[in-house]
């Protein structure tokens, strides 16, 4: 007979998995961590920390939904043009479709919801 020991679940941290998905999309896009502290509604210290381990985005706090909201993003654009180069510098471009460069939207809650439901809507057309 095998004896079967508990142990803790491997199951992971969401708290830990958000805050690493966070920093590699800002990474992967180029994104500033001073924009990225924007987009969060987070100081640029505390993304310092979130970058070193430091700290983990709290589910109960907004810093969640928006960092929910930049991973999604980010998630979408990737799979709609399939390189980084090419989602960098769809990012940094004017995007009649937004009237805006998406780079100079995503800081505000509003326009990082806009750029969001024009990825899906994109991304639904594939």
């Amino acid at each position: 007979m095998v004896s079967h020991t508990s142990t803790t679940s491997s199951k992971p941290d969401a708290s830990a998995v958000l805050s690493k998905a966070v920093a590699r999309a800002a990474d992967r896009l180029d994104i500033s961590r001073s924009l990225l502290a924007r987009i969060l509604g987070l100081s640029a210290p505390t993304i310092t920390r979130l970058y070193k381990g430091d700290y983990k985005l709290d589910e109960s706090r907004k810093e969640w939904e928006f960092a929910l909201l930049f991973v999604r993003a980010f998630r979408s654009l990737d799979s709609i043009v399939g390189d980084e180069q090419t989602a960098k510098k769809w990012l940094n471009s004017d995007n009649l479709g937004l009237n805006a460069r998406p780079i100079d939207l995503i800081h505000q809650t509003e326009g990082l919801v806009r750029v969001v439901h024009y990825l899906d809507a994109s991304r639904g057309l594939i």
